[in-house]
């Protein structure tokens, strides 16, 4: 979930969720659901619940500074059944990191109860983790840290992947599409259209599974549905 009223409106382009979606695909996970939400506590928290009732695994982008509109800590422990308390580890970290640990400045040191601190070496702040939900900051810079501290803990199995670049549009190769789709339903078929000319084909068709075999097996059967001469080439 990418939270943050300044991405609704535009103030600032989100580089987060597109970054997460590259990293989890490249560790082999699966993305179920991503949104981009308000820095409102009901929105964060309906959100929180609609993720966690579909996937294993819930990040969130932004509203955990010590500003009015952060609210992400107390609506991920709205969600989750919890308390925000004051943790003393945080309270002693921002208490040297900051000059003045004013009240505002403290609300660093909150967190839903329960949650457990994932550090990692260079950054003075962690990651906040509870009920496999991981609060990652907004920053593009600090959440590619961060999420590399959640990533290595995260289950996955990397899809194996082939691309076939073909000269021939959309429904000129649908049949073809249609038969080894049937024929193998296991294996996810994906065509996409390209309409600008230099790139030197006209759609790009991708083939994924687990198992390499299968792959290879449906990028065979490809080759032989497929008009003669349409693959330009495979990769």
């Amino acid at each position: 979930m990418i939270i943050g009223n300044e991405v609704l409106t535009a103030k600032v382009q989100d580089l987060n969720g597109t970054h997460l979606i590259g990293r989890l695909r490249d560790r082999g996970i699966e993305l179920r659901w991503m949104a981009t939400v308000p820095d409102d506590v009901d929105a964060i928290v309906e959100a929180v619940a609609h993720a966690r009732s579909i996937a294993r695994y819930v990040f969130t982008s932004g509203g955990i500074g010590p500003t009015h509109d952060d609210v992400t800590v107390r609506a991920v422990a709205l969600a989750l059944g919890r308390r925000v308390v004051r943790i003393p580890e945080l309270e002693a970290l921002v208490r040297r990191h900051e000059r003045e640990a004013s009240p505002q400045a403290l609300r660093l040191a909150e967190a839903p109860e329960g949650t457990e601190l994932l550090w990692r070496e260079g950054t003075w702040y962690p990651v906040l983790h509870c009920d496999s939900v991981y609060l990652l900051p907004g920053v593009p810079q600090l959440f590619k840290i961060q999420l590399e501290t959640v990533l290595p803990r995260l289950e996955g199995t990397p899809m194996r992947l082939r691309c076939l670049y073909l000269n021939l549009g959309e429904p000129e190769i649908a049949r073809a599409l249609d038969q080894v789709a049937m024929s193998m339903p296991q294996v996810a078929i994906g065509s996409y259209p390209e309409f600008d000319r230099a790139a030197g084909y006209r759609v790009k068709v991708t083939v994924e599974n687990l198992e390499m075999d299968l792959v290879d097996a449906a990028v065979s059967m490809l080759r032989s549905e497929l008009p003669d001469g349409s693959i330009l080439r495979i990769e």
